[in-house]
C-alpha cells in the first residue's frame, strides 16, 4: 500500500473504529490513583452514604421517626437504639437519617443556586470584559463585603422561615465565590492558543465559549462546588439551630442539635451524635475537595 493509497488493508477492516477518547483516558489516569488513597475512599463512602440516606432513609431503618414512646425517653445509645432516644422517646438514629433529607436537600439547593448564578456572572464578566466586567465585579465586591451569616439572616428574615428560604439565603451568600472563580478561569482559558486558533478558524463566540472555554474552566468550579457543599451544610444547620429552618417535629440536623441543648449534662448524645454526623460529612466533603485540588494542581 502506497502513502497515497486510502484503501483499507484486511487487518484494518477488523480493527475497532472506536478508540478511548483522550479525556476519558485522562479521567481514568486521575481516578485510579485516587482509589488507592484510603482516606479519599472513606470520605467518598461517607458522602455517598449520606446522599443515599437522604434519598431513601427507609433502607437503613424501619422505625417511624415521629413515633413517640414516653417511657423510653432519653435512653443512652445501645443495641435497641444506636444513637439513643430524645426527650420524647423517638429513635435518634432514625431521626438523623430522615433529617439528612432536609439538610442535604437545602445544601444542594443552595449550591445549585450559587453555581447557576455565579457561573453566569463569572462567564459574562470574564468573557465579555470591559465595563461589563467592572460592573459585575463591583457587585460581587459589595456582596463579599457583607458577612455571609448576616446576609443569610437578613434574607431569611425578609422571605420567611423554612428549609427553602434557608437554602436561598445560603445560596445567595456563596454566589461571589463561584463568580470570582469562574471569571478567573475564563480569563485564563480564553487567552490560550487553542482558543485563539478556534477564533481565527472562524468559530463563533458562542461556539468558542461552549466548546472550548467552559469545559476547560470547569475543574476549579467543581472543586469549589464540593467544598461549598460542606459549607452549605454547616450554614443551613446553623440557621436551623437558630430556629430559622424547618419547624418541629420535622427532623433536620440543625434542629436535632438544638433540641438537645437542655440535655447536654444528663443526655449529651441527643446533641453530640447528630453533631458528629454533620462534622463527619463536612470533613469528608472538604477532604474530597482538597484531594481533587491537589490532583488538578
Amino acid at each position: 500500500m502506497t502513502a497515497t493509497d486510502t484503501t483499507l488493508a484486511p487487518a484494518d477492516l477488523h480493527r475497532p473504529h472506536w478508540q478511548p477518547r483522550g479525556r476519558l483516558r485522562r479521567t481514568l489516569d486521575v481516578a485510579l490513583p485516587l482509589l488507592r488513597r484510603p482516606g479519599f475512599v472513606l470520605a467518598v463512602v461517607l458522602v455517598l452514604g449520606s446522599l443515599l440516606a437522604a434519598l431513601a432513609p427507609w433502607l437503613f431503618t424501619s422505625v417511624d421517626p415521629y413515633a413517640t414512646v414516653p417511657v423510653a425517653k432519653l435512653l443512652p445509645p445501645g443495641a435497641g437504639h444506636w444513637f439513643g432516644t430524645d426527650e420524647l422517646g423517638r429513635d435518634l438514629y432514625t431521626r438523623v437519617l430522615y433529617g439528612s433529607r432536609l439538610s442535604i436537600l437545602a445544601a444542594l439547593l443552595a449550591v445549585g443556586l450559587a453555581m447557576v448564578c455565579g457561573l453566569g456572572l463569572g462567564v459574562v464578566a470574564g468573557f465579555i470584559g470591559g465595563r461589563v466586567d467592572a460592573v459585575v465585579m463591583r457587585l460581587i465586591d459589595v456582596m463579599l463585603a457583607l458577612p455571609g451569616l448576616l446576609l443569610a439572616l437578613a434574607i431569611v428574615t425578609a422571605i420567611g422561615f423554612g428549609t427553602l428560604p434557608v437554602a436561598i439565603a445560603v445560596g445567595v451568600g456563596i454566589i461571589p465565590g463561584f463568580a470570582r472563580t469562574t471569571r478567573a478561569e475564563v480569563l485564563r482559558v480564553k487567552t490560550l492558543p487553542y482558543v485563539e486558533a478556534a477564533r481565527l478558524g472562524g468559530a463563533s463566540w458562542r461556539r468558542t465559549l461552549l466548546r472550548h472555554v467552559l469545559p476547560n474552566a470547569w475543574g476549579p468550579v467543581a472543586v469549589l462546588a464540593t467544598l461549598d457543599f460542606g459549607a452549605a451544610i454547616l450554614a443551613t444547620a446553623g440557621l436551623s439551630f437558630l430556629g430559622f429552618g424547618a419547624q418541629p417535629p420535622a427532623a433536620e440536623w440543625g434542629t436535632l442539635i438544638a433540641n438537645g441543648r437542655q440535655f447536654l449534662i444528663t443526655a449529651p448524645w441527643v446533641s453530640l451524635l447528630p453533631g458528629l454526623v454533620v462534622v463527619l460529612v463536612v470533613f469528608s466533603l472538604n477532604h474530597i475537595a482538597r484531594t481533587l485540588e491537589e490532583v488538578q494542581s
